[in-house]
């Protein structure tokens, strides 16, 4: 059950908000990771990061498994796996039971993307929480996992 709004309250425009927190939140995180990329080398995007957390978890995984992983779409992902492999982070191989797919392992050079990125990450997710409490931020969680259970299919309901 919903709890009433009060009349006077303007309702916070929530569209607006995520989009220009998600816009901030990569420009900040690419600027931390660029902080804390090895002497010489290119930092690794939000995306590239999503992989290399993968295939730590989980080495070897089909391209197919990558984009669902990462809610990307497979033509997103074959790209972003060519860019790591051209700075050797990954390396891409055809499956022993299916030629036609495609399994990707992490290099050494990707392997050592992780210590850093794990540290960034502390970092960002210490900065994020500040200030709120654990049921603030449990509601935070339940209402962006919702967002992201949205069928896109079904349209919005008008409201009056």
């Amino acid at each position: 059950m919903t709890e009433a709004r009060p009349s006077s309250t303007p309702r916070p425009r929530l569209v607006f908000l995520l989009n220009s927190a998600q816009r901030r939140l990569q420009a900040w995180m690419g600027a931390l990771h660029a902080q804390t990329a090895h002497e010489g080398q290119a930092a690794p995007t939000a995306a590239q990061a999503g992989v290399l957390f993968v295939l730590a978890r989980q080495d070897g995984t089909t391209m197919g498994q990558l984009a669902t992983e990462l809610n990307l779409a497979p033509s997103a992902v074959s790209g972003l796996i060519q860019r790591l492999e051209a700075l050797a982070w990954v390396q891409r191989r055809p499956c022993p039971e299916d030629a036609r797919t495609q399994r990707v392992w992490l290099q050494a050079r990707g392997r050592a993307q992780l210590a850093p990125l794990r540290k960034t990450l502390s970092h960002i997710n210490e900065q994020l929480t500040a200030g709120f409490t654990e049921a603030e931020l449990q509601t935070v969680a339940r209402w962006l996992t919702h967002v992201q259970q949205l069928d896109a299919t079904t349209p919005p309901k008008a409201t009056s």
